[in-house]
């Protein structure tokens, strides 16, 4: 499979099949395509993995595609202001993305529910509590919410981030919840009361505009009108 993203604000990825290549997207993910690609609705891998895929944010059903008779060319789109990016999945190189990241990946890409091994992060973590694990063998395309800020995090070396910026990282890192230090800073510091701490190695992706901070400002004025 060959493809390209294309856009800046709202980006898409158009992705370019041989004959008999399947790719698998979410209902609704499918913005423009040839006509010899065949959609087949499936639960793609049976009813438990259908269910670990809604607890972690996606549809139980997926849409699988297949360019038949030759050569086809799908492209999908991004659902929120952001960037789409791709990533090469691998035995032994995984990925731990949001919820609700995955937009599409070839047939050998596995999604399935990701529970952080932390109690304080399952308590606390808000969007980080559940997230998406993407395994298996291929290409997966994951959307983020706003500007992407990639790093990489040597054996110890560790991160802290405001909850909801993280939209990636590779499974060789791991994610601790910690409370912000101080009762004074927890009430009036306006910052929450609990952060993220990303410790290495690996590589993690940080977004600029998560959407649930998005919503809350939108919240105050559809509450008071103004």
């Amino acid at each position: 499979m060959k493809y390209q993203i294309q856009g800046e604000t709202l980006p898409v990825v158009i992705c370019e099949l041989e004959g008999g290549e399947k790719i698998v997207t979410e209902g609704g993910g499918m913005a423009w395509m040839s006509p010899n690609m065949k959609m087949e609705t499936s639960t793609n891998g049976g009813v438990g993995k259908a269910f670990g895929r809604m607890f972690s944010g996606e549809a139980i059903f997926q849409n699988i595609y297949t360019s038949e008779g030759g050569p086809g060319m799908i492209a999908f789109a991004s659902s929120f202001p952001g960037s789409v990016k791709a990533f090469e999945i691998s035995p032994g190189n995984e990925m731990i993305l949001q919820k609700n990241a995955f937009l599409a990946g070839e047939a050998g890409v596995e999604l399935s529910i990701f529970f952080n091994k932390k109690l304080g992060a399952g308590l606390f973590g808000g969007e980080g509590f559940i997230m998406q694990r993407i395994s298996g063998q291929g290409i997966v395309f994951a959307e983020f919410d706003g500007h992407v800020v990639e790093y990489e995090l040597q054996m110890g070396q560790q991160i802290v981030v405001d909850t909801g910026h993280l939209a990636a990282m590779t499974a060789s890192c791991s994610m601790e919840i910690k409370s912000v230090p101080g009762v004074k800073n927890m009430v009036f510091g306006g910052e929450g009361i609990f952060n993220t701490i990303i410790s290495g190695p690996g590589k993690i992706w940080l977004q600029s505009m998560p959407i649930s901070n998005v919503a809350g400002v939108l919240r105050k004025y559809i509450t008071t009108g103004k």
